[in-house]
This record gives C-alpha cells, sequence and structure tokens, in this order.
C-alpha cells in the first residue's frame, strides 16, 4: 500500500471517528442516564488515583497542589493498520470545586493486533493550563510520542511524563506506570451530554 493510500486512509478513518464522537447523539440521555454516568466516571477516577498513589505516593502531594487534574479511562483497539482509542473522564478545579465532564479519541496507523485499556491521570500546575484545557481541548497532532519523564526521585512528579509547560500526564497500564505515552492523533474535548 502506498504511502499516500496510507496517510489518506488514515486521515478518512480520524475524520469519521471524530464525526461519530463529536457530532450529535444519536438519542438524547436523560438525567437519570446523565447521574449514573456521571458516578461510573467518578468511581473509575476514584480508583485510578488510588493505585496511582500506591505506585507514585509523590503523586498525591503534585495534585492536592495543583490547580488541578483529570482522570480519564481509554480502551482502545488495533487490527492490522487501523485502530483507535476512545475515553471518558472529566477535569476537577481544586479551587472552585467544580467537575468538567470531557471525551476522548485517538486514531491510530501503523500494523498491530490488540486492545488495550489504560487510565491517564493529567495534573494541570497553572489556572490557565487546567482553564486551556478544558475550554479549548487537546490535541497531540502530529506529535509522535511524549517522552519527558521526570526523573526526580521521590519527588511529586515522578514518574509523570512532561506534556507541556505546567502538565504532566501519568499513564496507568496494567503493567503499572508507562514510562512513555504514544500520542498521535490524540484529541480531547468536553462531553456535552454529560456538562
Amino acid at each position: 500500500m502506498g504511502k499516500h493510500i496510507k496517510k489518506t486512509l488514515i486521515g478518512l478513518i480520524m475524520n469519521m471517528a471524530l464525526l461519530v464522537l463529536c457530532g450529535p447523539p444519536l438519542f438524547a440521555m436523560d438525567e437519570n442516564e446523565i447521574l449514573q454516568e456521571r458516578l461510573h466516571i467518578k468511581e473509575m477516577a476514584q480508583g485510578a488515583l488510588s493505585t496511582l498513589y500506591e505506585i507514585a505516593p509523590g503523586a498525591r502531594t503534585a495534585i492536592e497542589h495543583a490547580a488541578g487534574y483529570g482522570v480519564f479511562s481509554t480502551f482502545g483497539i488495533k487490527i492490522f493498520f487501523a485502530g483507535g482509542t476512545t475515553g471518558k473522564g472529566f477535569v476537577y478545579n481544586n479551587r472552585t470545586k467544580r467537575y468538567t465532564y470531557m471525551k476522548m479519541l485517538q486514531v491510530q496507523g501503523g500494523l498491530g493486533l490488540g486492545i488495550s485499556k489504560d487510565r491517564i491521570i493529567w495534573v494541570f500546575e497553572t489556572q490557565k493550563a487546567l482553564s486551556d484545557f478544558v475550554n479549548l481541548g487537546w490535541d497531540f497532532g502530529g506529535k509522535a510520542r511524549a517522552t519527558a519523564m521526570v526523573q526526580n526521585q521521590g519527588g511529586m512528579f515522578s514518574g509523570a511524563i512532561s506534556v507541556a509547560p505546567g502538565m504532566y500526564l501519568y499513564q496507568l497500564t496494567n503493567s503499572g506506570l508507562a514510562a512513555e505515552l504514544t500520542v498521535t492523533g490524540t484529541k480531547y474535548l468536553k462531553d456535552n451530554d454529560l456538562n
């Protein structure tokens, strides 16, 4: 398969996935379904944070002293040359005590086969970083990997991946904290159904 055809195919798949994810819902959620989904996301987040605090104890201090944090559960599948990951979560503002529910989408190209289920915890050191993430979304675009793991042993951000100034990620996999995060084509945006 030619390079141009692969790029076109990946672009087409990503656009279709974004239409499905960002487009209007096929059916509106009623109030009870919204409350249940929010509760499910909060329970997932509590479990993810508990696991993170066991693996990287300094993360608790980082999150408590940050402007806010986000927790997402992701599910991905890859079959041959196409694959994608979707996820749901929230961003919590430590100052206002407000939750903003969000969703994420990642389209992957390249050869592969498998299923992945991860939890991603964002830490926002400043209100600007948090506000920009919530209000403008986040798009990793063409960046292949974020690999600048913070190495200060025992420090607040030990085990985190530095994504941008004042923004850190912890990725929990089945085997613990990931040393690098594959982020090509990943988008985060508000979930209008849950807010």
